[in-house]
């Protein structure tokens, strides 16, 4: 990915660890439901911030990222839930946490610089 911002590149990486780890947890552990949920929501990320490239307006690149923002939430939600109810182990979980920790800073930091424009 040449070129690409910071938050480009790690939510791509991101998506690609969430799509290892869906196929990790329908072929060794047979869970279907949150892990369908894990793939919409952690590939959702990227691929918002990649659609916020052609904003129509600032308000509208905004929006994108507030979405992208939900969606990380939310994968964070099912990462936990995957965590405590021991479909994944804590270090698993916490070898995938920082980043999607890193991912929500990062989208907090930029939503707030582009509010102020």
């Amino acid at each position: 990915m040449i070129n690409k911002t910071p938050l480009q590149v790690k939510s791509y990486s991101f998506a690609l660890r969430i799509i290892k780890l869906n196929k990790y947890l329908l072929n060794k552990k047979k869970e279907f439901v949150i892990s369908k949920q894990l793939l919409r929501s952690g590939t959702a990320i990227g691929a918002l911030i990649k659609e916020a490239e052609f904003a129509q307006s600032n308000a509208d690149y905004i929006s994108k990222f507030s979405i992208a923002l939900k969606e990380a939430n939310e994968t964070l939600y099912w990462l936990s839930l995957l965590k405590d109810s021991n479909e994944i182990t804590n270090k698993e979980f916490n070898s995938i946490e920082p980043e999607i920790s890193e991912l929500i800073k990062l989208l907090v930091s930029s939503i707030k610089t582009l509010k102020s424009k």
